[in-house]
């Protein structure tokens, strides 16, 4: 999908007059940017906008040549600037959805391009940008939702297939999202449609046929996004734990804050006994994914196991009452209250984990009377 910041290059017509020297300071800040010289536009704009500070377009041109230039935080606050002049300058406001967005803030992103898409349903860069951020998130239902229309329209668009079907075979309906792939497997073997297949096998715990399309989607197009997240899982599916730890490093050296591979590479970190580089790794996915349950508990069990039992059984009290199927918390929680001397606590904690894994094995295939 295009990513592209908007730059509004007709910041001359503003209704106060700045000073000539100012407006030629802009006209030469235009004229840099439209070349291509973007780094030696902002201090062009900048200088500009010390002169003329009320200038919302000159600002956001700002915010576009800061941007392209990759300092992020500092366009989010340009653009900040405007919308606060602004609320309805729905260009600006999706600027800022991608800088949130390549700033690796994914749920600030899909807040700002969420306000896009309610006033702009129809604006394509918007909704594809608002459905990466919520895949990312794990919002697989919202994109589901999100993107069904689209894909009704333009069943030939390959960015909505693509995100479509990675959401559906995520929501466990492969059978759905394995049509998109064969519309994407129509135009020849592709890295998308590889990893759309292997996601498909791995979904239905057919780790060799997910690890060979991995391979394949690997040899394709390398740097696809999520690529290595997904060959990490089937390596550690089929045994290979120190290949899966490489190919999970091998995705964040590409994108830092993928929340799979943080959470993956953590898990493996932790069992090899090095804890501190584990819990860099669950920090960071929960940056990603505020409040996610599976890292807080993974930071919850190293509070355990350094013996930080009191900041585990918070933790893990406040985890169980919010997601009180999650079994594992549980386990974790009565070992908490043993250690604690609260025998009472710890036994009423082992009773709700006999009971949820007999609930369990009560509805999985093949359980008597079913």
């Amino acid at each position: 999908m295009t990513r592209g910041f908007t730059v509004l290059l007709a910041a001359i017509a503003w209704a106060q007059q700045p000073p000539p020297a100012a407006e030629q300071l802009l006209r030469h800040a235009i004229e840099l940017h439209q070349s291509g010289n973007v780094a030696a536009a902002i201090p062009e704009y900048r200088a500009y906008l010390k002169q003329a500070p009320g200038n919302p377009i000159a600002r956001s041109n700002l915010g576009a040549a800061l941007a392209h230039e990759g300092m992020y935080e500092e366009a989010i606050a340009e653009y900040s600037q405007v919308l606060a002049l602004q609320p309805e300058n729905l260009p600006v406001r999706l600027n800022l959805a991608l800088a949130y967005y390549k700033a690796a803030k994914i749920a600030q992103a899909a807040a700002e391009a969420g306000r896009v898409v309610a006033k702009q349903p129809a604006n394509r860069q918007a909704v594809l940008l608002l459905a990466d951020c919520d895949l990312r998130l794990g919002e697989n239902r919202k994109v589901i939702d999100l993107l069904e229309p689209l894909e009704r329209q333009s069943p030939d668009d390959l960015a909505v297939n693509y995100l479509l079907g990675t959401a559906l075979i995520r929501d466990h309906q492969p059978a759905r999202g394995q049509v998109l792939v064969d519309r994407i497997l129509r135009d020849g073997d592709s890295a998308e449609a590889r990893l759309l297949m292997g996601a498909t096998k791995l979904s239905v715990q057919d780790f060799a046929g997910a690890l060979a399309d991995f391979k394949r989607a690997v040899e394709l197009n390398p740097a696809l996004p999520d690529l290595y997240s997904y060959y990490g899982m089937a390596l550690a599916a089929t045994g290979d734990t120190p290949g899966a730890a490489v190919a999970f490093r091998k995705e964040l050296q590409s994108n830092p804050n993928d929340y799979t591979a943080n959470v993956q590479l953590g898990i493996l970190l932790k069992q090899n006994e090095q804890y501190a580089e584990a819990r860099r790794c669950f920090a960071r996915a929960m940056e990603v994914r505020p409040g996610d349950a599976a890292a807080r508990y993974q930071l919850a069990a190293l509070d355990l196991q350094d013996g930080r039992t009191e900041e585990a059984r918070v933790a893990l009290e406040k985890l169980t009452r919010e997601v009180p199927q999650f079994v594992e918390a549980h386990v974790s929680l009565a070992t908490v209250y043993y250690r604690l001397k609260r025998k009472q606590d710890g036994d009423r904690e082992r009773a709700v984990v006999l009971k949820l894994n007999a609930e369990k094995q009560a509805a999985e295939p093949g359980a008597k009377g079913k």
